[in-house]
């Protein structure tokens, strides 16, 4: 089964970025597809996410915000295995 994350992000936000560098890893390591939206290319995501982002999401279920928590990330994502 493929997991699918999520990652609310903007263009010009340095946290984002890093966030999204720093998921690289566990993406590959967990065989997981993370397609980065841009909140502001979305006015749903915008109301509801503005000051939040980045995000990172599997499905509805939040697993980070601002910064990547990695230990609670693999944790979860090993549940999948």
């Amino acid at each position: 089964m493929a997991i699918e994350l999520t990652l609310l992000s903007r263009s010009y936000c340095h946290l984002c970025h890093d966030m999204e560098v720093a998921l690289a890893p566990l993406a590959e390591e967990f065989a997981a597809t993370v397609t980065v939206l841009d909140v502001d290319a979305d006015p749903a995501l915008e109301a509801r996410y503005d000051e939040w982002v980045p995000v990172l999401l599997h499905g509805e279920t939040e697993l980070c915000r601002y910064v990547l928590d990695v230990a609670k990330t693999r944790e979860y994502l090993a549940g999948f295995r």
